[in-house]
């Protein structure tokens, strides 16, 4: 298998040198093309898409799709070479869903979410039902505060199971909050996509979504909720040994960071508005944060300042990637193949457009669920070429989220399979009919939006 690759590179390789040496004087764009020609211009689309759902690594994907658009449409080394660098720090430069990303990963580290489990738990004295209600809300807040679905399940997936067991509502009901949340947070890689490709600003459209991921995180602890009670699940350990001796004024200390930071992602904004100021914009509520991480839990400052750029790791290796992967959308764009394929998708009826993409989204994020932040970088352009507005982008956005929650390789579907103890294919059996229930309401209000 590794042979098998080493000499499928060594083509994508030698493809790229004959395309730089035929057209190294070309640098202009070809016209839309039509007829046979508008077929083979969508062809790298084509072989990206069937790559990603053969497993194969998104790079490798996009840099064949890329080659194979530069032999197809004539583009040199040198507009490619300015996609590759442009594409790159445009999706650096998405500087809040970074910073947001950082502070949260930090509030976890230390703690934070794990003492507010703790508080619940302590507090519904038996009745389980309301503490899976509230695993469900937790891990809606952290992905909404951190744009990390994958994160925040590998912190509260273990958890839950060690309080409660791998309750399948309960699962599903984690997988469809995580998929809302990342694909409409102030933090994700997912909104940066969005608002990099449409020009539409992070904060409008968050503010035009916000709606959206209310309704599918209040059905998703509704789910866990009845699950949880249809079980009569009971608690099946102990809390973790830390916070166990901790008293509930320690607990409620240490959940103050957090509590403090969901509340400037979530009411910040309004309250910035109202003032005429950032009195809760980044910089103060990263700085207050991290002071109240310092100030609230066991966390030394030095630690606090490691673990705030410790946890821009994740957003920032995943930018970086899905940049170089956009510099190979954006050469396909020169072929004129997303104009194709939106002029082929005006001829449909217009109450149909928003409710085909929602459901193509969903169809690609459950094989290539790893890649979601990729896969916007395929459709979004087509679904921006025929006017859609940010809340109909965060439609089909979401929809993508729905389908990598049913996906072998995504993340947090691999970190609900280790916290819950349970072979992923489990996990995905579980989740089809709930996840699946969502994305068919999702389908069904696309229709009136």
């Amino acid at each position: 298998m590794k042979k098998t690759w080493k000499r499928v590179f060594a083509l994508l390789l030698v493809a790229l040198l004959l395309s730089t040496t035929a057209f190294a004087a070309s640098s202009e764009p070809v016209p839309a093309p039509e007829g046979f020609m508008g077929f083979v211009v969508v062809l790298p689309l084509i072989l990206i898409i069937v790559l990603l759902i053969l497993k194969v690594d998104m790079l490798v994907a996009g840099l064949a799709g890329g080659v194979l658009a530069m032999i197809i449409g004539g583009i040199g080394i040198k507009e490619a070479n300015s996609q590759f660098l442009s594409a790159i720090p445009s999706m650096l430069s998405n500087t809040v869903p970074i910073i947001n990303s950082a502070v949260a990963m930090a509030v976890f580290k230390s703690g934070g979410y794990t003492s507010a489990l703790s508080l619940v738990r302590r507090a519904i004295k038996g009745k389980v039902e309301y503490f899976a209600a509230f695993i469900v809300i937790l891990q809606a807040a952290a992905t909404y505060m951190s744009g990390i679905g994958g994160g925040s399940a590998m912190v509260v997936a273990p958890l839950a199971f060690a309080a409660l067991g791998a309750i399948p509502e309960l699962i599903a009901a984690m997988s469809i909050a995580t998929a809302v949340c990342f694909t409409t947070s102030p933090a994700s890689l997912e909104s940066s996509v969005v608002s990099n490709l449409s020009g539409t600003p992070v904060g409008d459209y968050v503010a035009a979504v916000r709606i959206f991921t209310v309704i599918f995180v209040v059905l998703a602890v509704a789910l866990a909720f009845i699950g949880a009670k249809k079980k009569g699940a009971a608690f099946t350990g102990e809390e973790a040994e830390e916070f166990r001796n901790m008293s509930k004024a320690q607990l409620w200390k240490n959940t103050i960071p957090a509590i403090f930071l969901l509340f400037s992602v979530i009411v910040g904004p309004f309250i910035n508005k109202a003032v005429g100021m950032p009195i809760l914009g980044p910089l103060v509520y990263t700085v207050v944060t991290c002071a109240l991480v310092f100030f609230c839990t066991r966390f030394k400052l030095n630690e606090t300042c490691n673990a705030l750029i410790d946890g821009s790791t994740y957003i920032l290796t995943r930018l970086f990637g899905v940049g170089i992967f956009l510099s190979f959308i954006n050469i396909i764009s020169e072929t004129g193949a997303f104009t194709v394929i939106v002029n082929l998708a005006k001829g449909a009826p217009a109450f149909l457009l928003v409710p085909a993409m929602v459901l193509a989204g969903f169809a690609i994020g459950f094989p290539a669920g790893a890649y979601v932040g990729s896969i916007l970088g395929l459709i979004l352009p087509i679904a921006i070429g025929l006017g859609f507005t940010p809340l109909q982008l965060g439609l089909v956005t979401i929809g993508v989220g729905f389908g990598s929650q049913i996906s072998y390789v995504n993340i947090t579907m691999q970190a609900l399979s280790s916290g819950f103890q349970r072979p992923i294919s489990d996990i995905v059996k579980g989740n089809l009919k709930w996840v699946g229930a969502s994305a068919a309401l999702l389908f069904i209000l696309a229709f009136f939006f």
